[in-house]
This record gives structure tokens, sequence and C-alpha cells, in this order.
């Protein structure tokens, strides 16, 4: 298998996991889901073998907590980013930056992978589809009728446990997750790309091209330290933010996907996180000292304090610092609403 060039994005915020997620040490970098952040995890999962250093694209703001983090692990350059303009153009100032028969890996910091073999399994049929021109995607075998995720709709097979991406759709509401999935031809949307370097950057170029060639100056025009990238700030202000599907993969000719089952979540919020624990019988799972009477499918965590409860039914309760959260299991994808996710 040809090198793979890991590049990890860690932009966002992760205000739906608010008050563990905060601005200044954001989701990646939390320990949610074992002894290690989810950005340690994912640096881990693209070491060694067929993968080169990994490439990091962040933010000034949490270069530092980068360097901590990955102090073990090993990476190569960050790239960062003067602002935050959605994933096009930080997979793009990553590719320009390889050379153009590169085939670059494209990962969230901040995903949950169970099965690490198979992860590794479904990269390597989809690299053999980069190799002949294919923009992939890994698309997760769907569980559920999930109404937070995107879809995407499998076309002809192409071998190689791949298929031609007939179309992407939004997130759906409830009525069509439920056809999606029992039509069987769908998988979620799960934001993991394989490409090549040159092949990203031509469809950018035909489809977005003024971004294409303010990404390709902001890097002509940037400079370098002994560990970060800084591209030229205010050629990249220009930029008007997208993302890598709307920019390039719903309008490329030759995209692929590659269905895989391997215990992903995008742990997107608590409840997404509650369902990646390990729970009781009774459907409960805590992290930190608790004390649960007669309750079911409960989840708390907590950085000190004891959290009690008593009765309680598909309730989330997180005690980080100062803050407090007590929600409803069904209400998970409000909590960035709070004013306190929000910084105020």
């Amino acid at each position: 298998m040809s090198l793979l060039y890991p590049v990890i994005l860690c932009g966002g915020g992760g205000t739906r996991l608010w008050p563990k997620s905060r601005p200044h040490n954001p989701k990646p970098f939390q320990k949610l889901t074992g002894e290690r952040s989810l950005f340690e995890q994912t640096l881990s999962r693209v070491r060694g073998g067929e993968f080169a250093t990994p490439v990091i694209i962040a933010g000034k703001a949490h270069a530092d907590l980068i360097m901590q983090q990955a102090g073990r692990e090993g990476i190569g350059q960050v790239i960062v980013e003067p602002a935050a303009k959605n994933t096009a153009p930080a997979i793009a100032l990553a590719a320009a930056r390889l050379d153009p028969q590169s085939i670059m890996l494209v990962c969230p910091s901040d995903h949950h992978i169970a099965d690490v073999e198979a992860f590794r399994i479904a990269i390597g049929n989809a690299v053999s589809l980069a190799e002949a021109g294919w923009l992939v995607t890994m698309g997760i075998n769907p569980t559920a009728p999930e109404t937070g995720f995107g879809y995407i709709e499998r076309g002809d097979e192409l071998g190689n446990g791949a298929y031609e991406v007939k179309r992407f759709v939004e997130k759906p509401d409830a009525s069509r997750a439920k056809s999606f999935l029992s039509r069987g031809t769908f998988n979620w949307n799960s934001g993991i790309f394989v490409f090549r370097a040159g092949d990203f950057l031509r469809e950018l170029k035909t489809h977005r091209s003024q971004m294409a060639e303010a990404v390709e100056a902001s890097v002509e025009q940037g400079s370098s330290t002994s560990t970060c990238f800084h591209p030229n700030p205010d050629t990249f202000a220009s930029i008007a933010g997208e993302s890598i599907d709307y920019a390039v993969m719903e309008n490329a000719k030759k995209v692929a996907v590659v269905p895989v089952s391997m215990g992903w979540s995008d742990i997107g919020n608590w409840q997404a996180l509650q369902d990646a624990q390990s729970k009781d019988e009774t459907g409960n799972a805590t992290s930190g000292p608790s004390d649960l009477v007669d309750c079911e499918n409960v989840f708390t965590m907590s950085d000190g304090p004891r959290v009690s409860a008593i009765g309680l039914q598909d309730v989330v309760i997180v005690v980080d610092g100062n803050e407090v959260l007590v929600i409803s299991a069904a209400h998970a994808q409000k909590v960035g609403q709070l004013k306190g996710a929000k910084g105020r």
C-alpha cells in the first residue's frame, strides 16, 4: 500500500459537550472515552507502517495543547489556520504543501473508533481507489435511523468493498432516516476521506476556483517555524468558508464510498458519548464518583464531587469545575444553546 499522509483536523468547539468541552480546552483534547484524549487516540490510529508523520490543522489558540498531547505520539508540522474557514480550505492548506501524488488520509481529531483493525482495512481499500483518481469517503454502516448525521447513498459497486457515490443527503427527518435504514443502501457520512492531494486540489479549482487560488496564495506567502506553518493571514481571510462536502465531494465526478462497521461515533453530544461508554445491566454509565439508585440509562460524569441520583431515567448529569449540567438524553442536541456553552 502507498504511504499515507494523515491530515488531522482540530477545528470546532464541541459546544454540545459543554461544560466538559470549553473554548480553552475543547472536545478533541478531553479524555472522554478512555485514558487518552480523542486527539491522542486519533494520532495512535495513524502511526507506523504505511503512515507518514501526521500533519495537524488547527487554530492558534490550540497549538500549545497539540504540542503537549502529541509529544509522545509524534507529529509533523502544525498548520496554524489564521481563521476558521470550515473543512474545505483547511484540507486544501495541507494538500498544497504535499506532493500532488501524495495520498491524504483526512481525519477529524475528535471521533471515537472502537475497532481500529476494521478502520485500517477500510482505509487500505480506499487507497487503491485513490491511486486510480477517486475521491473516497468512509461510510459508516448505520445502526439506527439517526437524524443528526448526513447520509451517503451507494451506487454501482467498484470492487474492493467500495461503491460509487450516488448522492449525498443532508441530515434527514425521522421518517426519511427510517426509510434510509430500511432500504439498506445508505451509510452515515463519517467525515473521513482518502484521496491524492493533486486530485483534491484540481476538483477544488474546478468547483471553487476563488477558494483554490486564495489557498495557494496564502501558502506561497506563508512562513514556517520549526514546528508550525503559518499561511498568510490577509490572503486567507478573503476565503468564504465552506465544508469539503459542499465545495468538492458533492460536485466531483469520481467519488466513492467504502462502507465500514468500526464502532464509530463522532461523540457529537452527551447522548453519543453515553452510547460509547461501557454500561451496567440497567444501561447506566458513569465517569467519576457516583451513586445511582433505581436509575436506568443514566450517564454521569464528574471531575470531583459525587453525583447521587435516585429514580431517574434517560438523564445526563455532568459536573465540571464550577458548572453543572442536567439534561434529558432526548435533548442532548440542544446543549449548544445554553449561555455557558456560548461563553456567556
